[in-house]
């Protein structure tokens, strides 16, 4: 069975050895000595001034909105893992849709300005599949308005926006480490935040507002990254350069080989690629059903990512209508990429492709 992505797993043996550090020192959590030491060279290799390792992405984006203190209504894109959006949801903040750009796929500047109100008190981006948002543009538009910008920048790991890391815009960053992303911690996050006084703030609002022995502060949660996650993520980090070039590898396949049969998603000029995803869209909703037939009977199985339009789930209010985002979401696929992927299952998925198309 190949599925659309597979967990890159380290040595056992290098893995072990931080385990075994570990049991002798019995500091599983409550930042421990390997969380400290992965925040440190995370922040080294992105090139960002402060990282905050946190449980997982989505409560990474809650930390986010709670540290900027956000209220009312956020801006934000149909087009992204759900998480984005019920994020907000639960956080009793309102997600208001703005429309993608038909080649990018992010959130496109030209429709937030229209949907801001007094009552809106953020921009919530996404890096879509890793692509660099129109980062200053957006930032041109909050500083207009007095907003905050948090971008979810969860498939965005090390990607470079005119030569620095693209997590360094906005307010915040929010990272996830997902097993099943480019760099990963078996579950995890991150907040990449350039304030040192927000990233104080944060600390204290991912171990359930506590400041000492004696003050809390904030009302906070239980966001902490463990011990053995952070292993795992001082293991993957040891490979990551690795793992993207035989990504990049399957990625010039992939575009070599499908050019002009499917639309790929435009890269930004300006930014690098970290090989994350490879998204194709089909002409019509009935070509990517009959695409995903073809490769499920050889029990290949890409994934409809995203699908759906978030402005079409049932629990959002006002009813929003995003077009475009309606329109790709429903003609997109994410073909199989991992850095294990075999040249021969490479070629067998193109054959198939071709042959259905």
């Amino acid at each position: 069975m190949i599925n659309v992505t597979k967990t890159y797993l380290p040595n056992k043996e290098k893995y072990k050895k931080y385990i075994d550090e570990i049991y002798e020192n019995g500091w599983l959590t409550n930042n421990g000595p390997l969380v400290q030491r992965l925040e440190k060279r995370l922040a080294e290799y992105l090139g960002v001034k402060n990282i905050v390792l946190v449980s997982n992405g989505t409560v990474a984006l809650e930390i986010a909105y709670r540290t900027l203190g956000l209220k009312g209504f956020v801006i934000t894109t149909p087009f992204s893992f759900v998480a984005t959006t019920s994020s907000l949801v639960t956080n009793q903040l309102l997600p208001i849709f703005a429309d993608i750009d038909q080649n990018s796929f992010n959130l496109d500047p030209r429709n937030i300005e229209k949907l801001i109100t007094p009552n809106t008190s953020a921009i919530l981006p996404v890096h879509v599949f890793g692509n660099a948002c129109e980062v200053e543009d957006i930032e041109q538009i909050a500083k207009k308005h007095d907003l905050k910008v948090i971008y979810d920048a969860a498939h965005a790991f090390d990607v470079k926006y005119k030569d620095q890391s693209v997590l360094n815009y906005g307010d915040i960053s929010t990272l996830s480490f997902h097993s099943t992303k480019l760099f990963h911690s078996i579950e995890g996050g991150a907040l990449i935040i350039n304030d040192d006084e927000l990233v104080q703030k944060a600390r204290y609002l991912i171990n359930f507002g506590i400041k000492n022995a004696e003050e809390i502060p904030h009302l906070g949660t239980n966001a902490k990254m463990n011990e053995f996650e952070a292993a795992m993520g001082l293991c993957v980090l040891d490979d990551i350069e690795e793992i993207k070039q035989k990504r990049k590898v399957i990625v010039e396949n992939y575009s070599k080989e499908l050019k002009g049969l499917v639309q790929f998603q435009e890269q930004n000029e300006n930014a690098t690629e970290n090989y994350s995803y490879f998204p194709v869209v089909c002409d019509s909703e009935e070509q990517l059903l009959k695409v995903q037939k073809a490769l499920g009977e050889k029990d290949i199985f890409p994934r409809r990512y995203f699908y759906p339009s978030l402005d079409t789930l049932e629990y959002i209010e006002p009813k929003q209508e995003c077009k475009i985002s309606r329109d790709i979401s429903k003609k997109i696929l994410c073909l199989p990429i991992y850095a294990e992927l075999e040249k021969n299952i490479q070629e067998e998925i193109i054959k198939i492709i071709k042959d259905t198309i």
